[in-house]
Formats: C-alpha cells, structure tokens, sequence
C-alpha cells in the first residue's frame, strides 16, 4: 500500500525544509523563516521533526509484514542497518563539502553528527524497537525516552554547572557531546561553539519518540477505513499533544536544538494535524490536483534535499571576483537579482523561493524520467 498522502506530506516539508535553508544563509531573514534562538518554536522549528515523523509513518508500510505473525529474518535487519548506515554516510559527506564548491573531506575536523547522521541513527533504533517489542512495548518505551530524558537534563548535575542548566554549555546534553565526540568533530555554529552539539548523540534518544510517534500515526490509518473519522483521530490525537507539549514546556521548555521531550510532543502534535489534513483531503475527498506538485518533490526527497544543501555551500563558500571584499556567490545573486529591488527581506524570501522553484523542477525532470533515488 501507498499512501499518496504521505508522498505530499513529504514533499511540502522538504520544499520548506529547502526554502529555510536557503534563506537561513542570509544575514537578514523574516523570523518565521529562522529557527527560535534558544526557547520557542517557530514554524522553521517544526522542519526536521516533520522528517523523522515521516520515516516513522512510511515504516509502518515498509515493516509491518515483519511485525505480525512473520518474524524478520537476517536479511530484514542488515537492510534496515544498510539503510541507516547509507544515510549517515551522506551526511558525513555533506559535511565535508565546504570548502569553494570541492570535496575536502578533512577527517581531522569534519563534523559528525548532523541532520542526515540524526535521521539514520533514529530510523535504526526505532526499527528495532518496532521489530522486537509488542505495541503496548513501543508506547512504554516512547514514555520512558520522553520521561527518562527530561529527569535526566533537569535533576543530573553537570560538572562545574550544576542540575537544570539548560544553556548551551551546562546541558546534560552538550556534557555528554563534549565527553564522546573529540572538540574537532562537533557543531562550530549558530553559539555553540564547540560547546555541544544541536543534533548531538544524547539528544537523539528523545529524536527516536518523533519517529515512534509516526509510525503510530501510520498504524491508526493502516487500521482504520478511509473515512473522515480516521482524519478527525488524528487531529484529536495532535491537539492532545500540542496541549501536553504546550504545558509540559512550563517547565521542560521547548527547545529544538536540545530537543527536548515538550518540543518533541508539541511538534509530533502538529505532525498529526497537517498529516489528517493531508489525509481527510487526497485520500477521503479525493481532492488532489493542488497536490501534484509536493508529491514530485516527495517521492525524491532525499536526493533533493542532499542536491539543495551542496548547492547552498557552493554558494555560500564561493566567490564572485577577488579580494577580502569578494561577496559571495549567494550575497551577490541575492543582491543583484532579488534585494536590489525588493529589499533585503522579501528579497531572501523571493531568493529562497526561487530556489524551490528551480528544485521541483528538477524534480519534475527526475519523475518524468522516472528517477527515484532510495535509500
């Protein structure tokens, strides 16, 4: 079974996955296009878990001949290990391409971890967690990471900064960063400063609920009929969780990059909404010519996204003439086709913009082709 409203659902978030990466290079960007910097969550913020949410509900499709009465084989597993491990290779390639549009691949300080590396290690644990427990397992299981995760970040203390410190540098989290991944192969950005890491090894425990939290979605539509009733439990479903993640970030405060348990429920909450909405209107309604287009870009979402990000660093890390002064590729396109007219903010926004634009129509090209890159 295929579920075309997954497909959207996937295809909208890696568009705007796109559009903020790209106007994120820029120095000034509308703040719904930029990440909450520390507490809070803005709609950029709700990207990357959207991904993982994902994985969780096309795992139900994938896994769910082996979670019956079939036991998975050798074979099950090694695929699903061949899978992870494909992921993380490519982010770790992204990762070292930085430098002018080449690959340096600097094993003495290339990053580890990151967004790719973040949805392998996720995917795997969650797999396993699907393959080898019962469903009434999986939910306990999905509590105790939440739980287990959030008395350890507030009532653990952190050498030299105490218990509850939730900065960059006195979390629990970045603690256990700094403790297994050498300085040289940690996140060098955006104040942390090799203090941590925003998808860090630690913080990926509460990441693997996001992927559950999915696959439980997908479960409720693979057992319920087409009907809007299958729609309206989801959306009840997601309000409870916005509500919960709402209160629980009184005092476990929602933060993506220490990804914490309330960010987790609040934005597996909005998941399960614009999923119902995805649902009650392709699938129930069978409303779906405005979907077209999303769905393209969905079924090659990995190969999109990695292409995008390789494009960005080529312009980010190239110049346009030189000298110390020398703008980059990106400053200069931005400036000359899009600021110059419109502005510095709706001309990122028109820049990033165009850049989707130009990634559905590669993505068009790659369907007609019938071009699937799967990992």
């Amino acid at each position: 079974m295929r579920l075309t409203s997954l497909d959207v659902f996937r295809g909208m978030t890696i568009a705007a996955m796109i559009l903020v990466n790209m106007a994120g290079v820029a120095d000034e960007i509308y703040p719904l296009l930029d990440h909450a910097k520390w507490n809070g969550c803005t709609p950029t913020d709700l990207v990357f878990p959207f991904f993982l949410f994902i994985v969780g509900v096309a795992m139900t499709f994938s896994l769910s001949k082996y979670t019956a009465a079939n036991k998975p084989t050798k074979a099950v597993y090694l695929r699903i290990l061949r899978r992870a491990a494909i992921l993380f290779a490519l982010g770790l390639l992204l990762n070292g391409f930085w430098n002018k549009g080449v690959w340096t691949f600097d094993l003495s300080n290339i990053r580890f971890m990151g967004v790719l590396q973040r949805i392998s290690l996720t995917y795997l644990l969650a797999s396993l967690a699907v393959l080898q427990l019962p469903r009434k397992g999986q939910w306990i299981l999905a509590v105790v990471l939440l739980v287990g995760y959030w008395l350890t970040m507030m009532y653990v203390p952190v050498p030299d900064y105490g218990a509850g410190v939730l900065t960059r540098e006195g979390n629990f989290g970045a603690f256990i960063d700094r403790l297994i991944i050498p300085k040289a192969h940690l996140y060098k950005g955006d104040g942390f400063n090799l203090l941590g890491d925003p998808e860090g090894l630690f913080s990926t425990i509460p990441a693997v609920v996001n992927v559950l939290a999915g696959y439980f979605a997908g479960e409720w539509i693979r057992s319920q009929p087409v009907k809007s009733r299958t729609s309206l439990g989801l959306v009840l479903v997601g309000v409870a969780c916005l509500v919960i993640g709402w209160g629980w970030g009184w005092i476990f405060p929602i933060n993506k990059k220490i990804w914490t348990s309330s960010y987790v429920v609040f934005t597996s909450g909005w998941a399960l909404l614009l999923l119902a909405a995805c649902y009650e209107l392709i699938e129930v309604r069978l409303i779906k010519r405005w979907s077209k287009p999303f769905e393209i870009m969905g079924l090659n979402a990995i190969a999109l996204f990695v292409a995008s990000v390789m494009l960005i660093k080529i312009l980010a890390k190239t110049t346009i003439g030189s000298g110390e002064n020398a703008p980059s590729t990106y400053n200069w396109i931005d400036q000359t086709f899009f600021i110059s007219w419109a502005g510095a903010l709706n001309g990122t926004l028109l820049f990033a913009i165009a850049t989707v634009l130009l990634w559905f129509g590669v993505a068009v090209l790659m369907y007609r082709k019938n071009w699937f890159f799967k990992v």
